[in-house]
């Protein structure tokens, strides 16, 4: 599918069909696979017969979403997870040991945060906390046991734009690897590979499914020992994505370029009407001319994405009366979906760390988030004038 565009590929790439001769994608729901004969079966479960052994490691969903994502990236090979921080966990575990140390961006998700700090310390890996923009920042954090930096671009729920090509080379002049968390955008805005990222990362839940249906995430990346430790991972932890949920996401995948291309362009709108709005102090979207990463961000994105976040005049009290002074935007902490929702980061995605740990990643509590779907834009504001009144 290499030389069809972006939107083909969202539609064709990685299916195979069965005897069947199905035209959409075959649901697999089995946990294992016959074999033939005994010699079959000793080779599939060595990796001598590439065919199909046991679904938490090997299904044809599951394998035709990892071939489809893996072609919207421009990637090689891909590792389905059962969620985005699954996916984290599995690119962590298996290129990181005790005594290894990460450099990671301070504006990443709170979770992903949660898992550096309060789980994977106890195995004896340490992580440095760096501001996203600053390359400086990234050098100067680098140590002879530096394996992983990790960044999320965009940030969430910032939109601050990491630049990945120059941090891409700080890590490999330092022997590391570069993962890059390409929720925010998706291939259909951007892919880090071509800007010498190793590692991609997905949450698949967000807009790879685009309606808010089921958990999903992905690693993607070379075929090499980063990717086949991954693999590794998954076969014997199994933090396996179900077919079920690979079968969703493939149907979503089909729109996710006209999704992504709608949504931002709803997204732009409301953040300049934001930005006039008197009780509204500031408008963080990278595709608005006053963002400071603009310039980059058009460089590196197609456009500014589908997350708009703004600081409220007046702090928490303020921010909640925007929030629930809301009719049609859904206040729930996912994002992706075709559904605007809105949400106070402070006291939800990035709630479970410390106030110092928000406040370094500029997190206030006048902050409040908003994923702008596909409805009207008329309607997204006529539900935020009276909070912002």
């Amino acid at each position: 599918m290499a030389k069809h565009s972006l939107s083909t590929q969202g539609v064709r790439a990685g299916t195979v069909r069965s005897q069947f001769n199905e035209h959409s994608e075959a649901l697999f729901l089995t946990s294992s696979f016959v074999f033939e004969n005994a010699a079959q079966a000793a080779a599939r479960f060595t990796g001598g017969d590439g065919g199909f052994v046991y679904s938490r490691f090997t299904n044809p969903t599951v394998s035709m979403f990892q071939d489809r994502l893996a072609a919207l990236e421009g990637a090689e090979a891909c590792v389905a997870t059962a969620s985005g921080m699954a996916a984290i966990l599995a690119t962590s575990m298996a290129l990181l040991k005790a005594g290894d140390h990460v450099v990671c961006s301070n504006a990443v998700f709170g979770a992903t945060v949660q898992l550096y700090v309060t789980v994977l310390v106890r195995f004896g890996i340490e992580t440095t906390f760096v501001s996203p923009i600053s390359v400086e920042d990234w050098q100067r954090a680098v140590r002879p046991n530096t394996k992983l930096f990790f960044l999320e671009t965009p940030s969430n729920p910032l939109g601050e734009v990491c630049d990945i090509a120059a941090i891409a080379a700080v890590a490999k002049k330092a022997g590391a690897l570069l993962a890059v968390d390409n929720c925010l955008c998706t291939p259909a805005l951007q892919r880090p590979l071509e800007f010498g990222a190793d590692l991609v990362i997905h949450s698949a839940t967000k807009y790879l499914d685009g309606q808010g249906r089921v958990m999903g995430g992905a690693v993607l990346g070379a075929k090499g020992p980063a990717m086949d430790a991954v693999f590794g991972f998954l076969r014997t932890a199994g933090p396996t994505l179900s077919a079920f949920n690979a079968w969703v996401i493939l149907k979503g995948m089909e729109t996710l370029e006209i999704r992504m291309l709608a949504q931002s362009e709803r997204a732009l709108e409301l953040a300049r009407w934001l930005e006039k709005q008197p009780k509204v102090s500031r408008v963080y979207y990278p595709g608005l001319d006053s963002h400071p990463q603009h310039a980059l961000a058009m460089r590196q994105q197609r456009t500014g994405g589908a997350l708009v976040s703004f600081d409220v005049k007046g702090g928490k009290e303020a921010a909640w009366k925007v929030i629930d002074s809301t009719k049609l935007i859904s206040i729930t902490g996912n994002l992706g979906d075709v559904r605007t929702t809105i949400t106070h980061p402070a006291t939800t995605t990035h709630g479970r760390i410390t106030p110092e740990a928000r406040a370094a990643a500029g997190i206030n509590d006048g902050l409040v988030r908003v994923a702008v779907g596909l409805e009207a834009v008329e309607d997204l504001k006529a539900d935020l004038v009276p909070g912002l009144g």
